[in-house]
């Protein structure tokens, strides 16, 4: 039997004060429809880091373990503050179970903590718009509505077909038979509010007993609530394009547009060509190089360093004309670097900067794997297509057009005085 509920607007009277509410996220590194999947940026922020963190913000979780197999996956868990329960072989391949991981992980959990689950999530990283009300929502139906589980569904009203046999008599049900209707009389369209109304099970939250989940072994038990969420931001990561289209719809669904603070940073590093220029060379007869900048970023960047925010020039080309400005601008440069990354992770390192706490602005596909060890990946208007999904921010200034004092505006305020 089941039920339809919508997620609480506010935190609602628990069925027990002191419940204990355990989240946990399955998140294996051996994804092979999308390599890497679980640490694939969307919005800037990887997978695994955007469940986590919609489960550290719902009001209803008490803690958050993240189940994985792959140090890379682990580091991000933390980072977003999640617990880490390092996955056994025998539970991490391609036809292991959620419900496998779950268990082992609120095992381990339990052994850790003291003290046993009232309510376990199952929450699944590749639903990349999940939010906190809905994790809520599935809690709540279990403790305060006395359902033993529930999960997020979506309005859907579309007329299923499958193809084959429909039965193994008559002429459908022979071989090459016609296609039948699944959840309609294929004689009849009837109008959409003559329908019964279906739900689609999004695969995003499920909350279970945690008494029951143990017994039954799987997550669906005794009474099923279900709690509707919004049919928009339905989508599975499964595919490639699946991820293309979450980085596309990022910047629409997230709840807010990214930007940051000078709360969240504490470092700024930037890319030269395309992200301090406008990517275009003046070269003479004798071969000498010469760009275009913009006096809006020198006085942005001398801001941030007054603010006291250590800044990086980071570039592949070498080449005096980077050297030059970095002098002018009286910044630290490293040109000349085939990988960005290591030359930033151990610039971090060096400095005692946490990557988390960095701001980088690029805007071509060399900056790609700085996006991805960084917190708040940047991308100046006129990068690249790629650059741009895989980025947590993007400016409105092109490259060479004012874009880092635009991105010191969003750290320091307009006047650049904080």
């Amino acid at each position: 039997m089941s039920e339809t509920r919508r997620p609480p607007a506010e935190t609602a009277g628990t069925e027990q004060a002191g419940a204990r509410v355990l989240a946990v996220i399955p998140a294996r590194g051996g994804s092979k429809g999308v390599p890497g999947k679980n640490l694939a940026p969307v919005g800037g922020v990887p997978l695994v880091a955007r469940a986590v963190r919609a489960c550290v913000r719902a009001r209803r979780v008490g803690a958050v373990v993240v189940s994985t197999d792959d140090p890379s996956i682990a580091e991000a868990a933390r980072t977003a503050g999640a617990e880490v329960v390092l996955r056994p072989v025998a539970i991490a391949g391609d036809t292991a179970t959620s419900e496998a991981a779950v268990l082992h992980a609120m095992d381990a959990h339990e052994a850790m903590a003291g003290g046993s689950t009232d309510v376990v999530l199952l929450v699944q990283c590749t639903s990349p718009f999940i939010t906190s009300d809905e994790i809520d929502g599935v809690v709540a139906a279990v403790l305060d509505d006395g359902a033993d589980t529930a999960h997020t569904v979506a309005p859907f009203h579309g007329f299923i077909w499958r193809e084959g046999a429909e039965s193994t008599e008559g002429a459908e049900g022979a071989a090459g038979g016609s296609a039948h209707g699944v959840n309609h009389d294929k004689a009849t369209r009837p109008r959409r509010q003559d329908r019964p109304q279906d739900l689609l099970e999004t695969g995003t939250a499920y909350a279970m007993r945690a008494p029951g989940f143990r017994a039954a072994g799987h997550r669906f038990f005794g009474r099923t609530a279900l709690v509707r969420t919004d049919p928009a931001k339905v989508l599975e990561i499964d595919e490639p394009a699946d991820l293309q289209r979450a980085r596309a719809l990022a910047p629409l669904l997230d709840p807010t547009a990214a930007t940051p603070t000078r709360d969240d940073v504490d470092a700024v590093v930037l890319d030269f060509d395309g992200t301090q220029t406008d990517d275009r060379v003046l070269i003479d007869s004798d071969g000498h190089e010469a760009v275009t900048v913009h006096r809006g970023d020198g006085l942005g960047i001398a801001a941030l360093r007054r603010a006291g925010l250590p800044v990086l020039i980071l570039s592949t080309e070498t080449n005096p004309v980077v050297a030059a400005r970095a002098r002018k601008l009286d910044v630290p440069v490293l040109h000349g670097i085939d990988r960005k990354d290591l030359a930033l992770k151990q610039w971090c390192e060096e400095n005692g900067i946490a990557p988390e706490r960095v701001l980088y602005a690029g805007n071509d596909v060399n900056d790609l794997p700085c996006f991805g060890l960084v917190g708040w990946p940047v991308a100046v208007a006129q990068a690249h297509d790629v650059v741009r999904a895989a980025a947590r921010a993007i400016t409105t200034a092109e490259g060479g057009h004012g874009a880092i004092r635009e991105i010191a505006a969003w750290l320091l305020g307009p006047t650049l005085a904080r």
